[in-house]
């Protein structure tokens, strides 16, 4: 595209309506409009280009191929236990999904690559690329809480310095590349809704390799995050709702789909929902949710945002039964929709504000604020264009990035419009949109001050309180307090960093829900699996401790004995031991947990003790485990009362020489069951020598372990 013509290409795609796509363009990108983007790496190889259309594959000139470029320069690998190449790779289908975790269009095309996934499990490769919008995404382990919040089980590398992007040249959040089995590029494309074009040019690249002999359909064998970590009573809980008048506090539990109540000192009161995901009405004990979040009660109606079902749901305290009330249970990507609640798809409705009978929306997926008029059951776009932007004016002129919070004061909504680092009002009476504070889509940080000087980072909750507006900085680990008649911004609770502590100093890990009753703030702080509980007056926070909750019964914890080596896996090698023959022994394992550390009593501990090799006439028997009286070479029990030291019994048997293995893995939490429920397998070879010398007196083998809380 001729230079004087890129700035009105920049700005006609810039006037689409908005969210499908995240796009930076510099002044000197050649790319194409209408949809898209120019790989410029390819035009640097030659004057042929790849074109990014929406919904339609583009690849590079009949006769030009091109090399994949090799992904380098980044922080890591997740989800995998080795660095990955795509020349390592080759005879595979390599699927590179670039993305931003914060990117609401990147979330939404993780279930199209879980589809493409499944179905080309020995054929496909899906590698994210997380090139990293904000900051604090560019940190590995904030990247590792996200692959488990998603449930992502494909290899993540960490393009924290942009260095994979550059060298494909991408331009826009989410981008898909496709490489064919020989390590070429297939194509390229942007954007959400494009299943079906991706899923043709597999298949297409499938059968012509295949048909060559040069597709390799050895599965891909990876280690994933989740095997490292349990699960923990609460799981990244995404918004809370406190409720002084009926002493009770409400906790989207967000990855266990369900909803926790509480009083509100965390006596536990019911759970809504099985813990499994699905959009089933019902009973309590028998309606799913799907990542549910932002919730508004109105008596004994509790209106629940359930997010990845785009959907609203009723819940009857008293008659303690679950109803859809809005949303078709299917994405939308209509901008301007009314009707009947229960015909018009909804788009990841985040938080709920209800205002006498209206039920206002922020519906993160088309950047908007919509209304559920309870009384008429309709809903219809309130606020926003759909244009991804900051932009203020009239309701219909506004544009918003990604609404995630919600609150009123009565005469104002208050938005935390997350993508855009800012906070919005709008005014009930003159129904115009203003930004109170904050930067711009690309102008965020931590820094306190007045109007357009203020920098947040992700803000993702909010709460109305006596006239000042508190945010849930996200992204900053903070509680900030806004007043909006002055404009103005500061911190008051939050170190900057992520962590867990209590008292008076306190740290947080991105907090994503608050409200308040009694005077006490109460925040959903979501990567540390907990509710954290602010006294306003004395300024101390604690961690809201839930006796007697657990996971959902539906979900199983990810170990460890189907595998040789298990999860999260140590090796020792230990000094030789000598045994007397033909008597009974004890294996003794001890290991040190991290101090303020216990095992998960919900977990299931394993073990197994074998002899790995050596003579034949050396033996293991253990009569309390497996009752045999053989000479098995192995066993092997799974326990949640397991207590430490661990004692093993055996017999050696005749004189010999063998190699006795020992792996143990524990499920090792907090004691208040919050922040991360680790996985960890530590296994110990040890050379043994059986013999009838009468000096080797004992018969017990001692193993010592320690964990660390890292």
């Amino acid at each position: 595209m001729p230079e004087n013509q890129i700035s009105s290409a920049v700005r006609n795609f810039s006037d689409l309506p908005g969210g499908r796509l995240r796009t930076i363009f510099t002044k000197s990108s050649k790319f194409a409009v209408g949809l898209v983007i120019l790989l410029s790496a390819i035009v640097v190889l030659s004057a042929q280009s790849l074109t990014i259309k929406k919904g339609v594959l583009m690849s590079a000139q009949q006769g030009v191929r091109v090399r994949a470029p090799e992904i380098t320069g980044g922080r890591g690998w997740l989800n995998t236990d080795r660095p990955l190449s795509l020349a390592a790779l080759r005879g595979k289908v390599v699927l590179l999904d670039f993305w931003t975790y914060g990117c609401i269009n990147c979330i939404h095309i993780i279930p199209d690559l879980k589809r493409l996934e499944e179905k080309y499990a020995n054929q496909l490769v899906v590698i994210g690329v997380h090139s990293a919008k904000f900051e604090n995404e560019k940190e590995t382990e904030n990247i590792r809480r996200i692959i488990l919040r998603y449930e992502i089980e494909h290899p993540v590398y960490n393009d924290a310095e942009f260095k994979v992007w550059q060298s494909y040249g991408v331009r826009a959040w989410p981008t898909q590349i496709l490489i064919d089995p020989a390590g070429y590029v297939i194509g390229a494309i942007s954007g959400e809704g494009n299943y079906g074009a991706i899923d043709t040019a597999i298949g297409r690249a499938i059968d012509s390799f295949r048909k060559r002999g040069e597709l390799n359909e050895q599965p891909l064998k990876l280690t994933l995050e989740r095997a490292k970590v349990g699960n923990l009573p609460l799981a990244f809980p995404g918004k809370v709702l406190a409720d002084a008048k009926g002493d009770r506090l409400f906790i989207a539990d967000s990855n266990h789909n369900r909803i926790v109540i509480t009083k509100l000192d965390g006596t536990l009161v019911e759970t809504i929902g099985t813990g499994e995901r699905g959009l089933a009405d019902g009973a309590f004990d028998k309606s799913n949710f799907y990542r549910p979040q932002g919730m508004a009660l109105d008596s004994d109606n509790l209106y629940i945002a359930d997010t990845e079902n785009h959907l609203i749901r009723r819940a009857n305290l008293k008659a303690r039964t679950v109803r859809t009330i809005a949303g078709t249970g299917k994405q939308s990507h209509d901008y301007f929709k009314q009707g009947p609640s229960r015909e018009v798809g909804l788009n990841s409705p985040w938080d709920l504000q209800l205002a006498g009978s209206s039920l206002y929306i922020a519906m993160a997926g088309p950047h908007q604020i919509w209304k559920l008029d309870l009384e008429q059951e309709a809903v219809s776009t309130f606020a926003g264009s759909g244009r991804e932007a900051r932009l203020d004016g009239s309701l219909l002129e506004a544009g918003f990035a990604q609404p995630s919070g919600l609150a009123t004061d009565g005469k104002s909504l208050f938005v935390a419009d997350s993508e855009s680092n800012i906070i919005r009002a709008i005014d009930f009476t003159t129904g115009q949109v203003s930004t109170v504070a904050g930067g711009n889509l690309f102008e965020f940080g931590d820094v306190d001050g007045q109007g357009d000087d203020v920098r947040l980072q992700h803000p993702l909750g909010i709460v109305a309180l006596e006239g000042k507006v508190l945010i849930a900085d996200t992204y900053n680990h903070k509680i900030k307090q806004l007043d909006p008649a002055a404009r103005s911004v500061k911190t008051l609770f939050g170190t900057g960093k992520p962590g867990q502590t209590d008292g008076p100093s306190p740290s947080l890990y991105e907090p994503g829900g608050l409200s308040v009753a009694n005077n006490k703030l109460y925040v959903a702080d979501t990567n540390n699996h907990a509710v954290r509980v602010i006294d306003l007056k004395t300024r101390e926070i604690s961690t809201l401790h839930i006796k007697g909750l657990e996971p959902p019964a539906v979900l199983t914890t990810v170990a460890a004995m189907d595998s040789e080596t298990g999860p999260n896996s140590e090796a020792v090698i230990l000094a030789s031991q000598r045994l007397r023959a033909n008597r009974d022994g004890t294996v003794v394992v001890q290991v040190d947990l991290p101090e303020g550390y216990h095992l998960n009593p919900m977990a299931p501990q394993r073990y197994r003790v074998s002899v790995e090799s050596g003579d034949p006439q050396v033996g293991l028997v253990s009569s309390t485990v497996t009752g045999s009286s053989g000479r098995d070479k192995e066993v092997k029990e799974t326990s949640k009362n397991l207590r430490l030291p661990l004692r093993v019994p055996f017999r050696a048997h005749e004189a010999g020489k063998a190699e006795l293995r020992v792996q143990l893995t524990l499920f090792y939490c907090r004691e208040d069951n919050t922040g991360t429920c680790r996985i960890k397998t530590l296994v110990w070879r040890a050379p043994i020598e059986v013999v009838t010398d009468t000096a080797a007196l004992s018969n017990e083998i001692k193993i010592q372990g320690r964990l660390t809380a890292n």
